[in-house]
């Protein structure tokens, strides 16, 4: 039985809370002690968005990133009032994490996981955009409808999140999500390019998800599910 919206909105802040937690937290200790190195941090990424996946796919599609939900949206997989009510629950989810991370490590702007970029501002935008649309794609090569509840699933999301934050984490942080930048951001007070990370990644996911729908020799069913609120 398809889930309420209430529910659903729910599971995506806790999904994006633990998202963050563990993302920015393992930048935060990689930051403080050297031990996880980026390579580490990017496997933690990788590894929270395949627990997470597990965890709350079946229940929200854990999309858990406000382009996914937006691109979605934009391509007729989940219904509008839907995708309001999980971009507000993402941002509060990461808001919360950044806050439970600065209780822990305090202020500084390299533990609490910023996003950052030494690039010009079209360069870190043109990563964000490509690294966006690039998982986008296997988020809709493997979903059904705006859902992303398989083994499959997992996997394939939590390795290309690895991948790509290995290749771009030096250069932008590797976002690709605006709720992820956000908390950080208005939990540290570094806004530094900040509508990089929101126009990148929102931009990206749609167009990744324009080009998946291209090439699909049919349409991507609906989902029946999101239609469901209180």
């Amino acid at each position: 039985m398809a889930l309420s919206l209430s529910k659903r909105f729910i599971a995506e802040v806790v999904g994006t809370y633990a998202l963050v937690l563990f993302g920015c937290g393992a930048m935060a200790v990689d930051a403080d002690t050297g031990v996880l190195t980026h390579v580490g941090v990017a496997l933690t990424w990788g590894l929270v968005v395949m627990v997470m996946i597990f965890s709350i796919g079946k229940l929200s599609g854990a999309h858990m990133n406000p382009a996914v939900s937006i691109a979605f949206t934009v391509h007729g997989r989940l219904p509008g009032k839907d995708c309001f009510a999980y971009v507000i629950a993402q941002c509060i989810g990461a808001i919360a994490a950044a806050a439970s991370i600065r209780a822990v490590v305090g202020i500084n702007q390299a533990d609490l996981g910023a996003t950052t970029t030494d690039l010009h501002y079209a360069a870190g935008l043109g990563v964000e955009f490509m690294m966006s649309a690039a998982l986008m794609m296997v988020v809709m090569g493997v979903s059904t409808g705006a859902k992303e509840e398989s083994i499959t699933a997992a996997i394939a999301v939590g390795a290309t999140i690895a991948m790509e934050a290995m290749v771009a984490g030096p250069l932008t942080k590797a976002s690709m999500n605006p709720a992820r930048s956000l908390g950080p951001a208005l939990v540290s007070g570094v806004w530094d390019h900040f509508t990089l990370y929101l126009a990148g990644p929102i931009f990206g996911a749609i167009a990744g998800a324009l080009l998946y729908r291209i090439m699909s020799p049919t349409p991507p069913p609906s989902d029946a599910a999101s239609d469901t609120s209180d």
